[in-house]
């Protein structure tokens, strides 16, 4: 994901929260359409990454370890079966411990304008 460039305030690091849900039923997951949603995935390893938008995902297996850069945030932990809303501008690491399978989706709302 490229960074982007522009005028826009930034948000500040108590914004940059990563939320996880775990255990939502499968008429919830089917209700949000998430079978329809796009898929990716990646082997074992560190990724730094930079969120130009919201993601919505849900993995499908795998574990991973969220580690925010220039956030208070403390590192976030998630895995197979669990949603994760990732914030807008958020830039971190993930220490992905076992393969991950994903769906996932962006926040139309709140992707980068040029």
């Amino acid at each position: 994901m490229a960074a982007t460039s522009g005028s826009r305030p930034r948000r500040s690091s108590s914004d940059l929260t990563i939320t996880v849900d775990s255990n939502l039923s499968k008429s919830q997951l089917s209700e949000m359409g998430v079978n329809s949603w796009p898929k990716w995935g990646c082997p074992p390893g560190k990724y730094m990454l930079k969120f130009d938008a919201q993601q919505t995902c849900y993995l499908l297996r795998g574990r991973v370890k969220v580690y925010p850069k220039d956030s208070s945030s403390k590192p976030v932990e998630f895995g197979a079966g669990d949603l994760v809303t990732i914030p807008k501008g958020l830039r971190c690491t993930w220490d992905v411990s076992v393969a991950v399978d994903k769906h996932y989706k962006f926040d139309s709302s709140s992707a980068p304008t040029d």
